[in-house]
């Protein structure tokens, strides 16, 4: 084989491990969020309203 044929193989390797973190991490990441949103949701602190507008025991 080519010195160029390696130097391809190489890079493909290369990109596939990149891009195959790359792909992990964000969907880590966006289920994280997601786990997060809804705990905060599920709290009995949360006021199930936007952030700011009134506490709970403003009643």
């Amino acid at each position: 084989m080519s010195d160029h044929l390696f130097g391809i193989l190489d890079l493909g390797i290369v990109v596939v491990a990149v891009l195959g973190l790359a792909v992990w991490q964000l969907v880590s990441i966006t289920r994280e969020i997601a786990r997060d949103q809804a705990a905060k949701a599920d709290s009995p602190e949360g006021a199930g309203h936007p952030i700011g507008e009134h506490r709970l025991d403003d009643r």
